[in-house]
């Protein structure tokens, strides 16, 4: 995969947006379709990676692993690893990431009551 210059125009342009729009920011931290899916998950509590997979089972063991860590190293997500055989590993929210919920639940209310007007439950 090529590498992407730091000072191009596309990166530039996307710092700008960054900078003066909060809702691209929220997007650069959540904007991919299983983060947000994955916030709602963890919004019950503490939940370790199989349950994640249990309850989110279209997802790639892949793509979830990814997910997480960018979702850890933005800081949304907090990884505690207990030294024991076989690993126990679980996730919670953050403390940035109970911020989120706010706005995952809005869009999760939003979801029930269009799949309402549509007939569907």
């Amino acid at each position: 995969m090529t590498a992407i210059k730091e000072t191009s125009v596309i990166q530039e342009n996307k710092q700008y947006a960054l900078d003066i729009c909060p809702v691209t920011y929220v997007m650069e931290k959540i904007g991919n379709y299983w983060k947000p899916i994955i916030l709602y998950h963890l919004s019950k509590g503490p939940i370790r990676y199989s349950e994640i997979k249990r309850a989110i089972p279209a997802i790639t063991e892949k793509v979830l692993i990814q997910h997480l860590k960018q979702l850890e190293s933005d800081g949304l997500v907090i990884r505690k690893a207990k030294p024991v055989v076989p690993p126990y590993v679980t996730y919670t929210l953050s403390k940035s990431g109970k911020g989120l919920m706010p706005v995952i639940d809005a869009m999760a209310s939003w979801a029930i009551n269009e799949r309402a007007k549509e007939g569907k439950q």
